[in-house]
């Protein structure tokens, strides 16, 4: 079975110039996306029709960008769809992964898309390696800010207030209150803070 799907980026845009392109493709059914941009990861009309394709079937589109977010998303769902044993057609690009000249055109896609991949993750660690060389903390912020881990000091120390008293009260886990009393109040002593600990399984 042909399976056409079609969309437009906004909803004052039509769809007459894709819907006629798939039906005089042949398109037994035509799944679409109304008023919904490409960068969308959330689209019905595309989930629907991916839902529908059966071994054997065919995807056709009007034009590539009417299906992939980048080139990596689109290489992602026509190789997702090629395991299930669907081909996809594009009419604009003349690309058929059924035949030979258009599978040949993927594998190029794939292979770009493999390198676009390579770039992201080196720009990943070189903004990674820019940030520690300035000094900047990385990785997901402390659960207390400085004014709480104080009062939280305080507590432990002065109101001899439990770890699981503490915890509730600031909406922590015990384990995050051990923590940072055992690195910032080296004097109360590490069994000490050990002992008021809650076991790991509540």
């Amino acid at each position: 079975m042909k399976i056409g799907y079609a969309r437009v980026s906004t909803s004052d845009q039509h769809l007459d110039l894709q819907l006629n392109a798939l039906n005089a493709a042949g398109c037994e059914l035509i799944f679409k996306d109304h008023g919904i941009s490409g960068i969308k990861v959330k689209r019905p009309g595309l989930s629907q029709a991916i839902r529908r394709l059966k071994r054997g079937d065919t995807l056709i589109v009007w034009r590539l960008d009417r299906l992939g977010r980048s080139l990596i998303h689109l290489v992602n769902t026509i190789t997702k769809l090629r395991r299930r044993g669907v081909e996809f057609l594009s009419l604009s690009e003349s690309i058929n992964t059924a035949n030979s000249a258009g599978s040949l055109i993927f594998h190029i896609f794939a292979a770009l898309a493999e390198f676009e991949r390579g770039l992201i993750s080196e720009r990943s660690a070189a903004g990674i390696a820019a940030a520690r060389a300035k000094g900047q903390r990385l990785g997901r912020r402390p659960s207390l800010g400085p004014e709480l881990l104080a009062e939280i000091k305080r507590a432990y120390s002065d109101d001899q207030r439990s770890l699981a008293d503490i915890a509730d009260h600031y909406h922590v886990h015990p384990r995050t209150v051990s923590r940072y009393l055992q690195k910032n109040a080296p004097g109360l002593g590490v069994a000490e803070v050990e002992r008021h600990r809650l076991p790991e399984k509540l």
